[in-house]
């Protein structure tokens, strides 16, 4: 699998010369539409790379809703992530956001107390950087989502456990179920968490740099977790589910019954009425 690249850019030529880059990733919304984008206007494709200002300032886009910026002014940012609104999908109205510190002309590259070691800035080595940030923004968010689904779903858990019966109907615990669906469609279609960047396809040597920013977010080990707690929420609801949907079956067949009992007794009515006759 290709990704797409042009010839340095005087972007990137700009950023191999300074020594320290301000990193700032932002989770805009559900999804970002970048179908409109030009390939012309990008320094790259796959992630989509572009230039924001004529200071060399470089944005990643997703379309997972994440945007990841490179040596970009705060006002020139207001007005790009301004720009992206209406190809947003669900903005959220308090983004999430991550901000990490580049050191170039090191030895090393890789992840030392908490910034980002470079040798040399490449813009292979800044999507690898992005692909990690805007994975790590979007387990952040989800393992909030989950949290709160938990705190939600253990009082009727515990209501089944203290009293053998549940309170909720059955749409809200589909519904529950329904969100954690959702939230692994998400995850597994759009962000493709367990996958390592495309970037590493034509460039493997960058394998350590993604090794060391997927150590330091712990991509793996929270990705798991979350796994875990998805699939323990989507069954405890399903189960909770099943128990109410069992109670409305007793409940009809107590109907049935009842109805059954009526139509005995009008017939016994009916039969006692012709013997009196």
């Amino acid at each position: 699998m290709n990704t797409t690249q042009t010839p340095a850019s005087p972007a990137e030529l700009m950023l191999k010369n300074r020594h320290d880059l301000k990193t700032r990733a932002l989770l805009l919304g559900d999804r970002l539409d970048l179908k409109l984008f030009k390939i012309s206007d990008c320094l790259a494709t796959t992630p989509l790379t572009l230039l924001v200002d004529t200071d060399g300032g470089i944005a990643v886009l997703f379309r997972y809703g994440v945007v990841v910026l490179f040596g970009v002014k705060s006002p020139d940012e207001a007005r790009f992530i301004e720009s992206l609104r209406p190809l947003l999908t669900n903005p959220y109205p308090a983004p999430e956001m991550e901000e990490m510190e580049i050191h170039c002309g090191m030895n090393s590259i890789g992840v030392q107390s908490g910034a980002i070691s470079l040798d040399h800035i490449s813009l292979e080595k800044l999507q690898v950087i992005a692909d990690a940030l805007s994975k790590n923004l979007v387990l952040t968010l989800y393992e909030k989502k989950v949290a709160g689904e938990f705190d939600k779903i253990e009082p009727l858990a515990q209501e089944l456990a203290t009293h053998g019966k549940v309170s909720a109907g059955s749409k809200k615990l589909l519904s529950k179920i329904g969100h954690m669906l959702l939230i692994e469609h998400r995850m597994v279609g759009r962000a493709e968490i367990g996958d390592k960047p495309e970037t590493l396809w034509d460039f493997p040597q960058l394998e350590g740099l993604y090794a060391s920013l997927e150590d330091e977010f712990e991509l793996i080990e929270s990705q798991s977790a979350l796994d875990r707690k998805l699939g323990l929420i989507s069954d405890t609801a399903q189960t909770l589910a099943d128990v109410w949907d069992n109670k409305q079956l007793h409940k009809l067949e107590w109907y049935v019954i009842g109805l059954i009992l009526f139509e005995i007794v009008i017939s016994l009515f009916e039969m006692a009425d012709k013997l009196l006759r």
